[in-house]
């Protein structure tokens, strides 16, 4: 959960897309923020036991709502989100919910697995009739934790953290059963940009049946800054993911000056172009820290800062008229239904400050 600075104001020459959608409002001058109705209140996923995170959510052939989601104890503490997550699924007869949980999807499946002792990050698309699970898989060789012991501040997480990598499972039905791939979608590159991880896979699936796949990843490690890269399959989801550019598709700068940074996109295909939204880590981009911001590019690589740049905030009304400042307003997903985006997801919790939370959840935001 990191990354920095400023972003190129670049735009583009070629085409590829994502997942097909139509939304008018940046060419009509509009923001992605305009489309913003009231939260629902009480409705989303959440359980009493566990943090929830990563939402993402499809109708499955059954009509109802299917959400993935990473879930982890409550007991271990938020930060074991790198060893102790699982992929579990939800359902709902609505798209705003409350879902239901259902079962487990992905869990461990033991350390000889490059996956095997945590799942989470779940992006769920559609392919040729069949679902695609994308997700981050990790493995470590100490033990399972069990206890709430601050990872963070003794190392293992650190190491787990390096052995994020982006992979994903298939099934014929929403329900299962899925099948994993014994293998990443792509790894890293030693002395490159990404040497680190393969992290954060936002999938789209083309027209032609490429699929394009936005991702993250470091120099070194954990620190900022971290980046993002694009790479495009042309032989169906199993890859290879060949990388669009030996660089970052985004320029980032960090000081201790100016700290900027960007994560978690979600890209969509509009028309001609790619549109996305994603969290604006330190608010230089959007005024917020923690806000959202919205981008265009003619070619997956080079993006261009909307006008009306904000795409959310962490300030959120819901539908019972109430405001409240979240902790935490992460992970955005789009729903789209009949080629249009109708709600927008995202992890959120409530809390003093991002990563000190209480409770988090699953929210939904209708479009209009």
């Amino acid at each position: 959960m990191h990354r920095r600075d400023f972003v190129k104001q670049l735009s583009g020459g070629l085409i590829l897309p994502t997942m097909l959608g139509s939304f008018d409002f940046p060419a009509q001058g509009h923001s992605f923020a305009d489309k913003l109705q009231p939260a629902i209140k009480g409705g989303g996923f959440e359980m009493e036991d566990y943090w929830i995170w990563d939402p993402s959510v499809v109708k499955g052939e059954d009509g109802k709502y299917h959400m993935f989601a990473s879930r982890w104890p409550k007991a271990v503490g938020f930060g074991k989100w790198v060893t102790n997550s699982e992929i579990v699924r939800a359902v709902s007869d609505t798209p705003e919910g409350p879902y239901t949980f259902v079962e487990v999807v992905l869990g461990p499946r033991g350390k000889e697995w490059f996956d095997g002792m945590c799942t989470f990050n779940p992006r769920i698309t559609k392919y040729k009739g069949q679902y695609l699970l994308y997700y981050v898989g990790v493995t470590y060789d100490f033990p399972f934790q069990d206890n709430a012991d601050n990872i963070w501040a003794n190392g293992l997480a650190q190491k787990a953290w390096m052995h994020k990598r982006a992979t994903l499972a298939v099934a014929d039905s929403v329900k299962g059963p899925w099948k994993r791939l014994d293998h990443p979608l792509m790894n890293p590159r030693p002395g490159k940009w990404d040497a680190s991880i393969i992290s954060n896979p936002s999938p789209v699936v083309r027209p032609d049946g490429d699929i394009y796949l936005m991702y993250k990843s470091s120099a070194k490690g954990p620190q900022p800054p971290l980046m993002l890269g694009a790479a495009l399959s042309k032989n169906g989801y199993e890859g290879p993911y060949e990388r669009l550019s030996d660089s970052p598709i985004f320029d980032f700068h960090s000081t201790k000056e100016n700290e900027s940074d960007v994560e978690d996109p979600f890209v969509w295909w509009h028309k001609d172009h790619y549109e996305l939204i994603m969290k604006d880590r330190f608010g230089k981009i959007c005024g917020e820290e923690g806000g959202g911001i919205h981008a265009t590019s003619k070619n997956g690589v080079d993006w261009k800062l909307s006008k009306h740049v904000k795409a959310y905030s962490r300030t959120v009304k819901w539908n019972d008229g109430t405001v409240t400042h979240q902790a935490n307003f992460e992970r955005p997903f789009l729903l789209f239904e009949n080629g249009k985006p109708t709600h927008l997801f995202a992890a959120t919790g409530s809390g003093p400050r991002p990563y000190e939370v209480d409770r988090t959840w699953n929210m939904v935001i209708p479009l209009k």
